[in-house]
């Protein structure tokens, strides 16, 4: 019983830290990265689907992100959705495909960007501090029971508390890898 709950923090947790390193995917740091247009979704036959189902995208240098659609109608389409998304670039449509050109950061953008990390990091935190308090409330129950002993709750309320510390320590150290690529010029 104990080991299911365990094993719940660890996946939850673990799902946790996983959805944050996806978030931080998004942020832009010195390079651009097709994964910023991770949660822009265009219309395509009655339903919204992420833009790299939509054509192709590629980073095809530094600071230049390339979409060829795979149907032509789709271009504009695509052009609204990344006007709409407010990602810091205007879409260049030359007929066949979009171009978005980054100009470089500026310092007040990157520490801005750094901001948004930290907000992500902490909004993370907070949900594995909600799948300890979960986990904890599972312990409670199974003592309340009389499935086990008071003792034996105590000692997996600690585990289950060392279980997020570490989570949290993963999370502080994603955070601070991801700050220094943001802060980096």
């Amino acid at each position: 019983m104990l080991n299911e709950i365990y094993q719940f923090c660890e996946d939850q947790m673990q799902g946790g830290a996983d959805h944050l390193l996806s978030d931080f995917r998004t942020l832009r740091t010195g390079r651009v990265t097709t994964k910023m247009l991770d949660n822009i979704r265009v219309e395509s036959y009655g339903s919204m689907i992420p833009i790299d189902q939509a054509g192709s995208v590629l980073a095809t240098d530094a600071t230049t992100i390339t979409i060829s659609p795979w149907e032509k109608s789709m271009l504009s389409v695509i052009e609204k959705a990344i006007m709409k998304a407010d990602i810091g670039v205007n879409p260049n449509n030359n007929g066949t495909e979009i171009k978005l050109f980054f100009p470089p950061m500026t310092v007040d953008q990157r520490q801005e960007t750094a901001k948004k990390a930290k907000t992500m990091a902490e909004n993370a935190k907070v949900a594995v501090r909600n799948d300890r308090k979960k986990a904890n409330d599972k312990i409670k129950v199974l003592e309340k029971e009389k499935l086990i002993t008071a003792d034996e709750s105590k000692s997996a309320q600690e585990k289950v508390q060392k279980i997020t510390d570490k989570y949290i320590v993963k999370m502080d150290e994603l955070l601070k890898t991801k700050e220094h690529d943001i802060l980096t010029v």
